[in-house]
């Protein structure tokens, strides 16, 4: 139960301070990158022993075709990402109606979009290649610097800086979601083209992930098998 917690947790923290900066600074592209970045690198620090501090199901999705967690585990992973990334967006909300801002949607609450949503006007199947892409470089490095223990004191920050590195070339684009949970809560509060077009920023992602895992497992195969011979 403490993981799913912890999950719970990191997914509200990323989604508060993320899409928060993303929402107060209109989208700057250095201040919402590192805010998505360091947000990771913090919780990555306190629940990673615990967790391994996924807080996206597209990370979950990598370590279930990684066989690291079981079924029954992601599911419920997933499910506290989601409650996780209501709390953080539900606040995120709570925050920004008490300035007096009474048309919700004009604050965005860090949503992702294409077409007349994105800042550069990127088409549907431009914005699903972008999430895919953005995601399976996010995923692999997971992957990478989590299977290799002598890395394990340094996972958090590379994995943090690369959030903030895809965010870079990402958010222009789509607002660059990588993560189901992320994009899903801002998206139902929001509502509107936001929520209609958020089915693209669940499933991209969760494709570049399972991209990203299988790549892994067939580069790291054979690897492993040219040591051998």
């Amino acid at each position: 139960m403490k993981k799913y917690v912890c999950e719970c947790i990191g997914t509200a923290v990323l989604v508060l301070f993320g899409c928060g900066v993303a929402t107060i600074t209109g989208g700057d592209l250095v201040s919402t990158s590192l805010a998505f970045g360091l947000s990771i690198i913090a919780m990555a620090y306190v629940i990673g022993n615990i967790s391994g501090c996924h807080i996206n199901p597209a990370v979950s999705l990598a370590m279930l075709i990684n066989k690291k967690l079981t079924l029954k585990e992601f599911a419920f992973y997933v499910i506290a990402q989601v409650i996780g990334a209501f709390i953080g967006a539900g606040l995120l909300y709570f925050f920004i109606s008490s300035t007096g801002i009474k048309d919700i949607s004009a604050a965005s609450l860090g949503v992702n979009g294409f077409g007349e949503s994105s800042a550069l006007g990127i088409n549907l199947v431009g914005a699903f290649i972008v999430e895919v892409i953005l995601t399976f470089v996010f995923i692999y490095t997971i992957i990478g610097v989590t299977s290799d223990e002598s890395k394990s004191s340094v996972a958090g920050i590379v994995i943090g800086l690369t959030l903030a590195f895809v965010h870079l070339l990402g958010i222009a684009f789509t607002g660059t979601s990588v993560n189901p949970a992320r994009s899903l809560a801002p998206a139902v509060i929001v509502g509107g083209n936001a929520l209609k077009q958020v089915w693209v920023f669940i499933v991209a992602p969760l494709c570049g992930s399972a991209i990203a895992a299988y790549t892994y497992k067939f580069l790291n195969k054979t690897k492993t098998e040219g040591n051998k011979e």
